[in-house]
């Protein structure tokens, strides 16, 4: 096989038309060059080179494989940039999996940014409401990162992102839409729009519920993590879920927990994160979720009122 340098004796003779100038072109010796092309053409089996006193030309041999060699030093010279783009955080593709309530307030703005900064980095996003799902995207190889909520099983690399409160949502008329925080056992027996077994959170809120001992009714189940706030505005009953699920404008009370409930957002690689992914988890960690700010009124508003 050809070594690039070999080839890029080859190309550089061709054009200086001698093999001295094409020495001091690429920094090297004379014999050096020579030695090259002696190996290149011992491989072809053929003349590369007429050689006379005033200098060097093509043979037909030689004249076939030019443009062979310009394609190869070219796609060569192409993939150490397009290497150092990726190391740089310029350029490269990026595959990020996401948990399904996190693509907007999480993921949206730093790939608004990106688009905008990284014209030349090509993002591509998977969603899924199942952390299985989630983990097997990251083992099989299907994506480089992937961002959910903690805790993961180990063997994962794992990088801390934000931290993510989680509210009770309360039809406007409901007992429990009283400025102030919320109990968790003020839940007990409370009609509750719960999440279908397709949703991670199912298993996660009845964890947390049965550890503390409460035990509300579950009045129907969604898949979609964003519909049970808004279920719950029109009436269904209370929900409780990550502040990112939380839409703004929504007619509804939001209530923290006291004490404060919260769950740690994390992305997940298979091994230490490349450049590129390295730069993308550090933005995500500079923005953080993003929360509508009539949602932080509220949340701010009871904080006040149940800490005068």
């Amino acid at each position: 096989m050809a070594s690039i340098r070999a080839l890029e004796c080859l190309v550089a003779v061709a054009d200086c038309g001698s093999i001295t100038e094409a020495a001091r072109l690429l920094h090297l010796t004379q014999p050096a060059v020579s030695h090259q092309l002696a190996e290149l053409e011992r491989e072809t089996r053929t003349p590369l080179f007429n050689r006379r006193p005033r200098g060097v030309s093509l043979t037909p041999a030689g004249n076939a494989a030019i443009p062979h060699a310009r394609r190869t030093l070219e796609a060569a010279a192409s993939a150490v940039l397009s290497a150092r783009a990726v190391g740089d955080g310029t350029g490269g593709t990026l595959r990020v999996a996401c948990a399904q309530s996190l693509t907007v307030p999480l993921v949206a703005p730093v790939l608004r940014d990106w688009h905008r900064r990284r014209p030349h980095v090509v993002v591509s996003l998977r969603e899924s409401a199942v952390l299985a799902e989630l983990l097997g995207f990251i083992d099989s190889g299907a994506v480089d990162i992937g961002l959910l909520p903690a805790p993961v099983p180990s063997g994962y690399v794992t990088s801390r992102i934000a931290e993510e409160e989680i509210v009770l949502t309360a039809p406007v008329d409901h007992r429990l839409a009283r400025p102030g925080d919320v109990r968790l056992q003020e839940l007990d027996g409370v009609a509750l729009v719960h999440f279908a077994p397709d949703n991670g959170l199912r298993d996660w809120l009845d964890r947390s519920l049965a550890e503390a001992g409460v035990r509300p009714e579950p009045v129907m189940r969604t898949s979609i993590t964003t519909a049970a706030p808004q279920l719950a505005a029109a009436g269904m009953g209370l929900s409780i879920t990550p502040v990112s699920a939380v839409s703004a404008g929504l007619p509804a009370s939001i209530r923290s927990f006291s004490p404060r409930w919260v769950r740690q957002l994390i992305a997940v690689t298979p091994a230490q994160p490349d450049p590129l992914s390295a730069c993308f988890i550090a933005d995500l960690r500079t923005r953080g979720v993003r929360v509508p700010r009539d949602v932080v009124r509220q949340l701010a508003g009871a904080d006040r009122d149940a800490h005068p």
